[in-house]
C-alpha cells in the first residue's frame, strides 16, 4: 500500500493532479471554517493520508491551536495547543521547513496533545504555513502504519502548505472584516432597539438575542442586582432552558455572576462543567454549556446587574471579545436607564392626571353640598366630606403599592366601611358592617368612583337607617357576571320613608351622579319581606379591567 502511494506521488502527473485538486478546493472556499476543512480533506485525499490537521498561530495566546482535522478527535478543536518549537508540528513552524518522522511517538520532539486520539497514528510529517513572512500556522500529515516519507511527498506537503497559507490568510482577513461588519451592524441594531417605543421586557429579550448572535454563543442572560436582599434575579434571557429561571434568585456572595458584580470586572470561565465554584454544573452538562463570560452592568457608576454569555464550546475569550461584550453591556445599561426615565415621566404624568381628576371630584361633591348647606348640620357635613376625601386617599394608598396595575375594590370598600363605622356609628349602638363576595379589580379612576359611591351608601345607612334602632347590620356584597359588576349595600334598619325620592338625600344624589359617570345604574328600595333597605349599583364591565 505504501509503495503504491510513493509511486503515485513520485509521478509528476499525479503531483500535478494533486495540486490541481488543492487549487480547485481553495478557490471554492472563502470563509475560514470552510477553507480549513477543504484543505485538510483534499490534502488527506490526494496524499492518501489517514489524518491531515491544521494548527493556526494565535498571537494572543502565543500558541498553535488545533483548528481542523480529518482524523483527530473534534473534542480537541480550539483546545489542543502547542508552543512555538514544541512538538514536531511546532518545530516545523519555528524552523520554517517541513519535518518528517517515521516513528513519531518515539521521537524526542513529539508532544502528545490530550483528547486528540493521536495515539492511533504512527508516522507524522509537518509543514509550516507561512505567507509573506507571516506565521499562519502549521499542517501535519499522519498515517496509522509506520511510513517512510519520501522527498516528493515532503515537497508536495510543503507546496500545499504554501498554497494553503495564502488562502488561510485571506480567509482570516475576510472573517475579521465580516465579524466587524456584523458587530457594527448588531450594535447599530441594539442602538435602534433602545430608542424604539417597545416594552422593556421585549427590548431586553431582543438585546439578549443579538448578544448571543454576535458572540456566536448558545445563549445570553441579563440578571439584575437586588441590593436589599443581596441577590441576583434573572430579568431576560435567550437560548437557555427555562430551568435557568428556576434557579433565580442567585446569591451574590457565592456565585460567578456575583463575583463580577462585586469586583466590577468581567469574569471568564473556560469550562463551566469543570468549574468547582459553579453550582449548576448538571444544568450546564445537560445544555452542553462550556465557556462563560459575565460582564457587570453599570448605570452612572453604580453596578445594577450583570450580562452573561454562554458558549457550547471550550473557548478562551479574547480581549476584543470581552471589549465587544462590554459594549453590549453598556448598551443594555442605557436601555434600562432610558426605560426608567420613561417610566418616571409616565409616573409624573399619571400623578398629575389622577390629582386633577380627584380635585374635580372633590369640587363636584362640595358644589352639591353647597346647594343643601342651609339644611345640613355643619359638623355632620364636614365629617361626611372628610370621609369622602379619605376614601379617595385609600385608593391612592393602594396605588402607591401597586403602581399602574389594577387594584382590588373589596379592600378599599373595607377601609371605607371601617372609617365610616369609626366616625358615623353611635358608640352606644351595636351596628356591624360586613363586606363579602368576589373581589373586583379596576384601574384607579373607576375604583375611586365605586369606592366613593359605596362609602356614601354606608354613611347613608348608618345616618338614617338606625336612628331609633340599637342593634343592626350593614352588608356590602360584590358580585360579577359576564357583562356587569354588581355591588349591593343592604341594612336591617328602619327602611325608606313613604313618598321617598333619591333627590331628597344629598348622599344618594352623589351616588346617582357617580353611577352615571361609570355609565351604570343605581337603585334603592325597601327589602322585600324584611326590614331595611337594599341599594344596588350595576356597572358595565370595562375591557381594561382584570378580576382577581
Amino acid at each position: 500500500m505504501v509503495q503504491r502511494k510513493i509511486t503515485r506521488i513520485a509521478d509528476p502527473r499525479a503531483e500535478l493532479r494533486a495540486l490541481h485538486d488543492i487549487g480547485k478546493a481553495l478557490s471554492s472556499a472563502f470563509d475560514l471554517h470552510t477553507t480549513l476543512h477543504k484543505i485538510t480533506e483534499t490534502t488527506a485525499d490526494v496524499m492518501r493520508l489517514d489524518s491531515c490537521s491544521i494548527y493556526l498561530w494565535d498571537k494572543k495566546q502565543n500558541a498553535l491551536v488545533l483548528k481542523a482535522s480529518t482524523g483527530l478527535s473534534p473534542k480537541a478543536f480550539n483546545v489542543g495547543k502547542l508552543a512555538l518549537g514544541e512538538g514536531i508540528t511546532g518545530a516545523a513552524l519555528q524552523s520554517g521547513r517541513a519535518v518528517a518522522v517515521r516513528d513519531a511517538a518515539n521521537d524526542p520532539r513529539f508532544k502528545y496533545i490530550p483528547d486528540t486520539d493521536e495515539e492511533n497514528y504512527k508516522s507524522l510529517a509537518a509543514a509550516p504555513l507561512i505567507s509573506q513572512g507571516n506565521k499562519i500556522g502549521a499542517m501535519n500529515a499522519q498515517t496509522k502504519r509506520l511510513h517512510h516519507w519520501t522527498r516528493p511527498e515532503i515537497d508536495l506537503l510543503e507546496l500545499i502548505g504554501e498554497l494553503a497559507a495564502g488562502a488561510l490568510e485571506r480567509a482570516e482577513l475576510l472573517d475579521g472584516l465580516q465579524r466587524q461588519v456584523n458587530e457594527l451592524s448588531t450594535l447599530a441594531q441594539v442602538s435602534k432597539t433602545i430608542t424604539e417605543p417597545i416594552f422593556l421586557d421585549e427590548m431586553l429579550a431582543v438585546i439578549c438575542e443579538m448578544a448571543a448572535q454576535i458572540m456566536n454563543a448558545k445563549g445570553a442572560a441579563l440578571l439584575l442586582f437586588d441590593e436589599e436582599n443581596e441577590e441576583l434575579t434573572l430579568r431576560a434571557a435567550h437560548g437557555l432552558e427555562r430551568e435557568h429561571a428556576a434557579i433565580s434568585p442567585i446569591d451574590v456572595a457565592t456565585s460567578l455572576t456575583g463575583r463580577a458584580i462585586q469586583s466590577g470586572e468581567p469574569v471568564t470561565v473556560r469550562d463551566l462543567q469543570n468549574e468547582p465554584s459553579y453550582k449548576n454544573r448538571a444544568l450546564a452538562e445537560r445544555e452542553g454549556l462550556h465557556s462563560f463570560l459575565s460582564m457587570p452592568v453599570s448605570v452612572r457608576g453604580k453596578v445594577i446587574g450583570a450580562f452573561n454569555c454562554y458558549l457550547k464550546r471550550v473557548h478562551e475569550f479574547t480581549p476584543q471579545e470581552i471589549e465587544l461584550f462590554s459594549t453590549l453591556a453598556n448598551q443594555t445599561a442605557l436601555a434600562l436607564e432610558n426605560a426608567n426615565l420613561m417610566m418616571n415621566s409616565m409616573l409624573v404624568r399619571e400623578m398629575h392626571h389622577r390629582i386633577k381628576n380627584n380635585l374635580q371630584t372633590v369640587a363636584m361633591l362640595l358644589r352639591m353640598q353647597l346647594r343643601d348647606a342651609d339644611k345640613l348640620n355643619a359638623g355632620v357635613l364636614l365629617q361626611q366630606t372628610i370621609n369622602r376625601i379619605l376614601s379617595i386617599a385609600a385608593v391612592h394608598e393602594a396605588l402607591s403599592q401597586d403602581g399602574f396595575r389594577v387594584i382590588g375594590v373589596r379592600e378599599l370598600i373595607q377601609q371605607a366601611a371601617f372609617m365610616a363605622h369609626q366616625t358615623m356609628a353611635h358608640p352606644e349602638k351595636e351596628i356591624s358592617i360586613q363586606v363579602q363576595g368576589a373581589d373586583i379589580r379596576l384601574p384607579s379612576q373607576p375604583a375611586t368612583t365605586i369606592t366613593m359611591a359605596v362609602n356614601e351608601l354606608i354613611q347613608n345607612a348608618l345616618e338614617h337607617g338606625f336612628e331609633n334602632i340599637a342593634r343592626g347590620a350593614v352588608t356590602v356584597t360584590l358580585r360579577t357576571n359576564k357583562s356587569h359588576y354588581m355591588i349591593q349595600v343592604q341594612d336591617d334598619g328602619a327602611g325608606l320613608p313613604k313618598r321617598f325620592s333619591k333627590q331628597d338625600s344629598l348622599g344618594l344624589r352623589i351616588v346617582d351622579e357617580l353611577a352615571q359617570d361609570l355609565r351604570g345604574e343605581f337603585t334603592i328600595a325597601n327589602r322585600r319581606g324584611k326590614r331595611g333597605t337594599l341599594a344596588t349599583l350595576k356597572i358595565p364591565k370595562m375591557k381594561t379591567t382584570n378580576e382577581g
